[in-house]
């Protein structure tokens, strides 16, 4: 079921021409396997895309395509400083960027009181280059980071259609609006929950307004997470494999 198989990631990987050896697993799942590797004076996140094949049909297509796509979003934010610098993809099931140091984003953690007004300018300037972060609701996909900045990490499902491929045309447009509301009310949810004490009257109580694509999303989705929840207890019963992100040792 897991996304390389019965293999773990390798011991040693080459990026830019600097050799890395593996050092933690922090995610393995159906779609991926996520690491960290270290070389001598840096370190770097690995996501090897989905290898193995699932009751005998190849689905390595699936990692070839996620890591080519996670890649090319990266690149087209590379002048973003909330975003690691990509490291490209040194196989075609694999994307590797920068590793951050700091933590999940976290309830209860004291964040700098321009921390959100850092991670809202990002998602507005993220947004004006018509792409949609779209899972933001997920916490551990900011790092703080040990300056006190935010960083963006997993694109893996974000939403990205050039103008050039009929990015500007009806109904695409329309739906790249539905999923940027998404991360507006991901985004003031997760400061109520951090930082309730930044918000406005107004602002708290939009927090509580679930746009409609986000209800339309949990409807769709729930039966699917359902699903995946049981599996993921099936594959990893001790959870040994966490979510990804940045951990200070």
């Amino acid at each position: 079921m897991l996304a390389l198989g019965k293999h773990d990631p390798p011991d040693v990987v080459t990026l830019s021409g600097t050799q890395f050896r593996f050092a933690k697993l922090f995610k393995h799942d159906f779609f991926a396997a996520t690491a960290v590797y270290e070389s001598q004076d840096s370190k770097a996140i690995v996501k090897f895309g989905r290898q193995a094949s699932f009751f005998g049909f190849p689905l390595s297509w699936i990692g070839r395509f996620l890591a080519w796509r996670e890649c090319t979003i990266c690149e087209a934010l590379a002048d973003m400083p909330e975003v690691p610098t990509s490291l490209g993809r040194f196989i075609p099931t694999a994307f590797a960027h920068d590793f951050i140091e700091g933590q999940h984003l976290a309830k209860g953690m004291d964040v700098p009181d321009d921390f959100f007004d850092r991670l809202s300018d990002a998602i507005d300037r993220l947004h004006a280059r018509g792409l949609a972060y779209v899972d933001l609701e997920k916490r551990q996909n900011v790092i703080v980071s040990t300056e006190g900045k935010p960083y963006l990490i997993d694109f893996q499902i974000s939403w990205y259609w050039p103008a050039k491929y009929g990015g500007e045309l009806f109904p695409v447009r329309w739906l790249r609006k539905q999923f940027q509301n998404g991360d507006r009310y991901h985004l003031l949810k997760l400061r109520r929950r951090i930082r309730p004490d930044q918000l406005t009257p107004e602002q708290l109580a939009a927090s509580y307004r679930k746009p409609r694509a986000v209800r339309i999303h949990r409807f769709l989705a729930a039966p699917f997470l359902a699903i995946r929840r049981t599996l993921l207890r099936w594959i990893d019963p001790d959870k040994k494999t966490g979510e990804r992100g940045a951990i200070s040792e």
